[in-house]
């Protein structure tokens, strides 16, 4: 007859494996949530990032004194009229780079405002050039191409009359575990519409024109006699890559009952599918920890 308290040869060994065993499967487990989980979680950071950049461009702009709001919004179609009489703006100086990189930067981040686009739901801030740290998280805007302002100021209602030409092109990655971007813009028809805003002006635009090109092609990026343009670009197909899909829009007249003039109070907003996984996970992970390493200790031995 075993003696009480004893446990038998070989037990303890037993129960230690047992328990190695539960702690690599938790771990692979935890492992398997992290990566099903990046992708949100990149996202929801990112969006966290985005929001953060138009709040403080919004901010900033809201600093901004009536002289300084005129002197910064001139500079821009004046920058955009000069661009329009330059035999090649394809090739920028030194002394262009400069100039161009203090153009609508009123927050000195690089920020030149922020574009949305209802249709597939993203309100995105643009900054100056196509670095990979610009497009990892957010829209650049192609550095040869006019400023993001237009050819219109913001007080004209003629549309129909544009003194000199303005094609915008802002250039987003698709694809990104990390960030959403410009992931859906091959949904975009002819007819949708967009936004851009600078400063705190909105500027409408309707995509009339959707093509896909090579990427040494810039046949559809240049300058068009008597419209203002911005186009949209980013890489196709998905995941191959090999060329680029553009969709352009024409500026046309704000609609005042269409335009969401609280875009960047809605960009504040989190959304609950984000939140709900980083809440309802760990809670489910330490159910489980609890469950695999310690509800078995309550259950008492047949050897005591």
């Amino acid at each position: 007859m075993k003696k009480a308290g004893k446990t038998p040869k070989g037990g303890a060994g037993k129960q230690k494996k047992h328990r190695v065993s539960n702690l690599i499967l938790v771990l692979i487990l935890l492992a398997g949530v992290a990566i099903a989980g990046y992708p949100a979680f990149s996202d929801y950071w990112n969006s966290m990032h985005q929001t953060r950049a138009i709040a403080g461009y919004a901010e900033r702009v809201a600093e901004l004194s009536n002289d300084e709001y005129a002197a910064v919004w001139e500079a821009a179609l004046d920058y955009n009229r000069r661009l329009a009489s330059n035999p090649n703006p394809w090739a920028m100086s030194d002394e262009d780079i400069d100039d161009y990189e203090r153009q609508l930067n009123v927050d000195g981040t690089g920020n030149m405002g922020f574009i949305s686009i209802p249709r597939i739901d993203v309100n995105l801030p643009v900054y100056h050039g196509t670095s990979e740290a610009v497009l990892q998280n957010s829209i650049g805007h192609i550095d040869e191409t006019s400023l993001p302002a237009g050819s219109i100021h913001p007080d004209e209602d003629d549309y129909d009359k544009v003194e000199y030409a303005s094609h915008s092109v802002l250039s987003g990655h698709r694809g990104l575990p990390s960030a959403k971007l410009f992931s859906d813009l091959d949904v975009m028809e002819i007819g949708d519409v967009f936004y851009l805003t600078v400063l705190d002006q909105t500027l409408t635009y309707q995509v009339d024109k959707i093509t896909v090109i090579l990427p040494e092609d810039s046949s559809e990026l240049g300058l068009f006699p008597g419209k203002d343009y911005c186009t949209l670009m980013t890489c196709t197909p998905y995941g191959i890559n090999t060329h680029r899909l553009l969709v352009r829009g024409v500026r046309v007249e704000n609609d005042k009952e269409l335009i969401d003039v609280r875009v960047t109070a809605d960009a504040l907003k989190v959304e609950p599918l984000y939140v709900v996984p980083f809440i309802a996970g760990p809670v489910l992970l330490l159910m489980i920890l609890w469950v695999v390493l310690f509800a078995g200790r309550k259950k008492k031995s047949r050897y005591y």
